[in-house]
């Protein structure tokens, strides 16, 4: 009788869970996958697949960085921009100073650690909000990257080992034929390690439970506000590595590019069941969320849909996406 009194309890706490968000998320891709295959006979083919991977991964890597932040009931509305700045930094040392494509490339990430330092350093330590302190710091990255860029493009065409850094496939020389696009690696990379810090370290113990209650964890005597500023310092370091990836997609780097990135990347993490009030999240969730974003745009350009309708379509599942969150909390 026991048991049985608590099945209920145990489907409602299901119900509730974060997993069951992830397992809708997944079933959403799946069913996008099929209506998609469906609907177009060029949707799934290998080079279609390939350009969904491709699109996947700086979406994917900057929705990962912002997933550390939302855990902790933050938001960073900035990483669009500060990926851009990176790139920018990363034209600068390998083309306007002839530096070294290594010495470029870290660069770049290490000034992404910066930039989110510093946001992390307004946040925790002089309280101003997130919302405001991010949207701040996205107009001071958008202006710096037009002033050291001259309002031009920086193009790495001096330089063509940059681009084998996104567009180089190691599993095309392991595997000959199977040409699989060095960023879509450096995603799942990044994926792989953020899910190790997240579930594996003091960090990730400390992120989930500064979302969950943050008055809490400081009583109990832990230095909440260094933690939450090096939690920023690790979303800055993300966007960094999102930055370098994007510059050797497009094999330049594009000053006016990445303000519209951030919606995207908090979208993927909040269909992937990170919670907008904290405490919640996975870097597994993210990366559903973020194929479930590229799949349904990719999907509705094959269609021939409209690229405002795409927009609608977007903007639809983002709001279903965090009510759906809202009436899991409101459940639970």
């Amino acid at each position: 009788m026991g048991d049985m009194a608590h099945a209920p309890q145990q489907r409602r706490r299901f119900l509730n869970s974060n997993a069951t968000q992830r397992l809708l998320a997944f079933a959403s891709l799946i069913g996008l996958i099929v209506f998609y295959s469906l609907a177009s006979p060029n949707f799934f083919k290998f080079e279609n697949m390939v350009a969904i991977l491709i699109a996947t991964a700086v979406t994917g890597i900057l929705a990962v960085a912002v997933t550390f932040i939302i855990i902790t009931a933050g938001i960073d509305l900035s990483i669009g921009t500060l990926m851009t700045f990176c790139a920018v930094i990363a034209g600068v040392f390998i083309t306007m100073w002839h530096g070294p494509v290594i010495v470029g490339v870290l660069a770049a990430i290490l000034m992404g650690g910066l930039v989110g330092l510093i946001s992390g350093t307004f946040v925790s330590r002089l309280k101003i909000p997130p919302f405001i302190a991010t949207l701040g710091m996205m107009y001071v990255a958008k202006g710096l990257s037009l002033i050291i860029s001259g309002l031009k493009p920086v193009y790495f065409n001096d330089t063509p080992s940059f681009a084998l850094i996104a567009m180089g496939s190691v599993t095309g020389a392991i595997i000959p034929g199977f040409n699989i696009p060095n960023a879509v690696i450096i995603f799942f990379a990044v994926a792989l390690l953020s899910a190790f810090l997240l579930n594996r370290t003091i960090l990730g113990r400390y992120t989930f439970a500064m979302g969950s209650n943050e008055e809490a964890v400081r009583l109990s005597g832990v230095n909440v506000d260094r933690w939450k500023t090096i939690v920023y310092m690790v979303g800055g370091l993300i966007c960094g590595v999102a930055g370098v990836v994007i510059a050797a997609r497009l094999n330049s780097a594009q000053p006016s590019l990445g303000q519209g990135y951030e919606l995207d990347a908090i979208a993927a993490a909040v269909i992937g069941g990170t919670s907008l009030s904290g405490g919640e999240g996975t870097i597994l969730g993210t990366v559903i969320g973020a194929f479930v974003m590229s799949v349904l745009v990719n999907g509705l350009r094959i269609l021939s849909v409209p690229q405002e309708w795409q927009t609608v379509m977007t903007g639809v599942i983002v709001i279903f996406a965090v009510y759906a969150d809202i009436l899991r909390r409101k459940r639970a």
